[in-house]
């Protein structure tokens, strides 16, 4: 959301550390997706300082409304 502030998401995955800034509400989406499908600490959510870090690749997605699969 525009009006959100950002937050530093770092994901541990294969062995390798990616760092990212995401607004809140995509953060917490991509968090708890991410939680479901591998492991529970390999996401963490840094509050602070975003400067020099790139965007949440497709963050948008975790944006728009969630459907349910059933």
């Amino acid at each position: 959301m525009p009006d959100e502030a950002d937050v530093h998401l770092s994901v541990f995955l294969h062995g390798v550390r990616l760092d990212f800034v995401a607004c809140v509400t995509a953060a917490l989406r991509f968090v708890e997706e991410h939680r479901s499908r591998h492991y529970m600490d390999a996401v963490n959510v840094i509050p602070g300082d975003t400067t020099g870090l790139a965007r949440l690749p497709n963050e948008r997605l975790f944006l728009e409304p969630t459907v349910d699969p059933e």
